[in-house]
């Protein structure tokens, strides 16, 4: 199995207007036309190259999950079953497959329809991660069965807590993850930005409704208009990794 390509999907509690508007001042995007039954859906279209975040307006829950791109929906569906992963709904339309991960986090297996080349250069920041927010006891298990899926190893991060996934040159997208000090819950996510200036971006993202939640050494926690929790970090938007 080989992901194609690797959404980032947004889900938005209705109303979303506030929030949808934010992330795509944010990243410096326009929307696509929406489409769903509800014109739930919509994809952020960035100024050039091939788009990777979209949105979905939901009625109950809120958050984010992947979409992962594959050639093959139904035959990437049994190889991450055999990883652990379970199949939570089959849409014959597309075809989907909605799955949860061992530790509970939501993604999709998707049909690939040719995207590629995300443009990087030049950006000044760039959502392009999502690290999950595991607890102790998943983690061994959400590290191995996401490395496996993707097919890449995993990478000591700069903090003990942190396991890396690196970016298959193909992806818009890296996962990090990340171990939490305690809990037993449920697997979630959320977005991280790769900024070359942080102070400047946090500065951007302020402005347009953003609130401060903590500073970190590498990182600011933020979380948008809606509540919703995200990072900026000093990661280098041109290779999505830390400066030596």
């Amino acid at each position: 199995m080989t992901v194609r390509w690797l959404w980032i999907f947004l889900d938005a509690l209705e109303p979303a207007q506030e929030q949808w508007e934010f992330w795509r001042a944010v990243s410096r995007s326009r929307f696509s036309p929406t489409r769903g039954d509800r014109d739930q859906f919509a994809t952020l279209l960035p100024k050039g190259g091939a788009a990777w975040l979209k949105l979905q307006q939901v009625r109950s829950g809120g958050g984010l999950h992947l979409d992962l791109d594959v050639d093959d929906v139904a035959g990437a569906a049994e190889f991450a079953a055999t990883l652990g992963a379970e199949v939570v709904h089959r849409y014959l339309q597309g075809p989907v497959v909605v799955m949860r991960s061992p530790g509970g986090f939501i993604f999709c297996l998707t049909t690939w329809h040719g995207d590629a080349g995300q443009i990087r250069a030049g950006e000044p920041d760039l959502v392009d991660q999502v690290t999950l927010d595991v607890p102790p006891g998943s983690y061994d298990g959400e590290v191995a069965f996401w490395s496996r899926l993707l097919g890449v190893a995993p990478a000591v991060g700069s903090l003990p807590e942190f396991t890396v996934l690196p970016r298959p040159a193909q992806l818009p997208v890296r996962l990090m993850l990340q171990r939490l000090d305690v809990g037993d819950g449920t697997v979630t996510g959320h977005l991280d930005l790769a900024c070359a200036d942080r102070a400047a971006t946090l500065a951007r993202h302020t402005e347009l409704g953003a609130t401060v939640v903590a500073e970190g050494g590498r990182w600011t926690v933020l979380a948008d208009p809606a509540g919703q929790c995200y990072c900026l970090t000093d990661r280098a938007p041109s290779t999505g990794v830390l400066p030596a």
